[in-house]
């Protein structure tokens, strides 16, 4: 790789790796498709090779692109990390916030934790990232991430928030048009509604721990929120977190001895945990967790 070689140009070429299309990396890059085009055409200009192969539907990697894609990816650490050395001396009360979260921990907890910093440090702006998917802190996707999976990179300090419940729920129309379930009778002849990954990683055919496998699945999403709503309009029974359903009027809780535990995690890059406003952020989300009994 040329000493010389203009490193914006290389990110493009990383976002074409990894999406494998002009139109994928430039939804990453949030630039137009030609920007793209342009700056991978420039860097294979620099560099006297063609990095990509162009096939109507997907940009492969050329051997010579493969070579690329190791040094790309350490520059881009290094440049990442001389970031991140910066923002982590950064004492102020001000400046950005990228947090990752749930849709459903989102609604319950990050959201008014977000809303009740904001009051007593408005100088502060938050983006707020919506996924299932484990953002990549590393690469700051995000700052802080607030998920249930335990992640185990060296370089991020994981904290648990809260240790939640789940049961199992139902809506009253569908128990008065379905009679309840009763237990250890594998939900013979109910509809199920599921989670397309559980909360709680246990076998996909129980919720909570009672055997499901005489029930159908009926309806499969990725979204908690989305699960919380089809359950509560009778599409079928279903395990949810207690704190999201109990507030449903329309959702009963049935077979209350059965339940699973999962945990909350707080994640954040080591070197930017110490920054005023991610301490700030941080507090506020202890806050908000803290009712919630372990």
């Amino acid at each position: 790789m040329s000493t010389g070689m203009n490193w914006d140009n290389a990110r493009f070429f990383l976002a074409v790796a990894r999406a494998g299309t002009l139109r994928g990396a430039a939804r990453q890059l949030h630039v137009d498709q030609a920007t793209v085009g342009r700056r991978l055409a420039s860097l294979e200009e620099e560099l006297g090779a063609r990095l990509f192969l162009r096939t109507p539907s997907l940009y492969v990697l050329t051997p010579a692109g493969e070579t690329l894609v190791e040094p790309a990816e350490a520059i881009e650490r290094s440049i990442a990390h001389m970031e991140r050395r910066v923002m982590g001396l950064d004492e102020r009360l001000t400046g950005s916030v990228r947090v990752a979260t749930t849709d459903s921990l989102g609604k319950r907890f990050v959201i008014p934790a977000i809303a009740s910093m904001l009051r007593e440090h408005p100088g502060i702006e938050v983006s707020c990232l919506i996924s299932q998917d484990l953002a990549n802190l590393t690469r700051r996707e995000a700052d802080i991430a607030i998920r249930t999976i335990r992640p185990d990179a060296p370089d991020l300090i994981v904290r648990r928030l809260a240790t939640l419940e789940t049961g199992i729920y139902a809506s009253s129309a569908y128990l008065a048009s379905r009679g309840t379930p009763v237990p250890d009778g594998g939900f013979a002849d109910h509809d199920l509604v599921a989670y397309q990954q559980p909360v709680v990683p246990t076998k996909s055919s129980a919720l909570c721990g009672e055997k499901a496998a005489s029930g159908r699945v009926v309806f499969r999403t990725s979204s908690s929120v989305t699960l919380v709503e089809a359950t509560a309009a009778g599409i079928g029974i279903a395990e949810l977190p207690c704190y999201r359903a109990d507030t449903e009027p329309e959702l009963v809780r049935i077979m209350p001895n059965r339940f699973a535990n999962f945990d909350v995690w707080l994640v954040a890059h080591a070197d930017l945990y110490k920054t005023a406003r991610i301490q700030a952020l941080i507090s506020a989300l202890v806050e908000q967790f803290a009712p919630i009994p372990s």
